[in-house]
């Protein structure tokens, strides 16, 4: 087990060493290291959902896998437009998914701890593990097992408005930035698309087992993925202009075909099941403006804040001051 930063126990912050197949400290916590991976939390959380279909679906979002530029675009967007800001540079990356920008990141030359909630962990190593500049553990993003201001930059994508207290989420974010360095992250903002029957479907599979929750997704999504396919095969018939946006009320599916047409329809699919999937079965939903979310990061003390309508809402930059 390799790790890029010094680990110490979430609890005590005292170092944590290497014992058979366990971390602990000198106070008697113990952590287990499971397929190479430090857990520091519970099988079984909130974001459960999530390490299932990352899972399932573990190299759908991955540019490597599509041969497409789909995540680089959106991270370097997020970056400023450069990617050479993470070249040399000890990263944070809070909520990792599957790696669909961890593996970007490496390949920019970062040093990249990533961390996520749920078992996506699994996803993110099977995925990333080959690079040598690369670790993984499974904690909470509010109660990391390691020190504050730990790293240069600390990257948050599509996770914040999915924590029970984005404002606690933020707060624990910056307190990992070392001084000078640079937060970026990203928030669902208002006006998310949140129909009836996905609004339904939620309330429903929110009170079930996440293997059920998937069952369902899965046979929604392919009773109605026909019909999305027809209307954008049909796209430019006057009829099926007018009745599209009336479908999109009542259909809970996530469709891309025409924002990433490019992907062709066996990968189109999987992302459609993937969002769908994603967009039904996540515990909390927040929404945030970019004006809240700037006000919360200039609370927190954060300068030269950059926020930006983007991506799927709000996209922001900030800097901590240098001592």
């Amino acid at each position: 087990m390799m790790t890029i930063v010094d680990l110490v126990c979430p609890v005590h912050c005292f170092p944590l060493r290497f014992q058979e197949d366990l971390l602990v400290c000198e106070k008697g916590c113990s952590y287990p290291v499971i397929s190479h991976i430090p857990r520091f939390v519970q099988h079984g959380n909130y974001a459960s959902s999530f390490g299932l279909q990352w899972n399932k679906f573990r190299t759908t979002q991955l540019d490597s896998h599509t041969g497409l530029s789909i995540s680089r675009d959106r991270l370097t967007r997020i970056a400023g437009g450069d990617l050479n800001v993470f070249y040399g540079k000890n990263i944070l990356e809070a909520g990792c998914g599957a790696g669909r920008f961890t593996e970007i990141m490496l390949g920019a030359g970062g040093y990249v701890f990533a961390v996520d909630l749920s078992s996506a962990v699994d996803a993110n190593y099977a995925n990333c593990s080959s690079f040598p500049n690369y670790s993984v553990c499974q904690a909470d993003i509010v109660n990391l097992p390691v020190l504050p201001e730990q790293f240069e930059i600390v990257v948050c994508i599509g996770v914040i408005q999915h924590t029970p207290d984005p404002e606690a989420t933020m707060r624990a974010l910056c307190g990992y930035v070392k001084p000078g360095g640079m937060l970026m992250i990203d928030h669902y903002t208002l006006g998310y698309p949140t129909t009836p029957s996905r609004s339904f479907l939620r309330s429903h599979l929110l009170s079930r087992q996440e293997r059920y929750s998937m069952r369902v997704v899965k046979t929604v999504f392919d009773l109605l993925w026909p019909l999305h396919k027809f209307f954008f095969k049909h796209r430019n018939n006057a009829l099926i202009r007018r009745l599209y946006p009336n479908f999109l009320l009542w259909s809970p599916v996530v469709d891309y075909h025409f924002d990433y047409s490019q992907l062709g329809e066996k990968r189109l699919y999987e992302w459609g099941m993937l969002d769908t999937h994603d967009t039904l079965t996540d515990r909390y939903k927040h929404l945030r403006s970019a004006e809240e979310v700037r006000s919360a990061l200039e609370m927190l003390g954060m300068e030269n804040i950059e926020t930006v309508y983007a991506g799927n809402g709000v996209e922001a930059r900030a800097w901590k001051p240098a001592k």
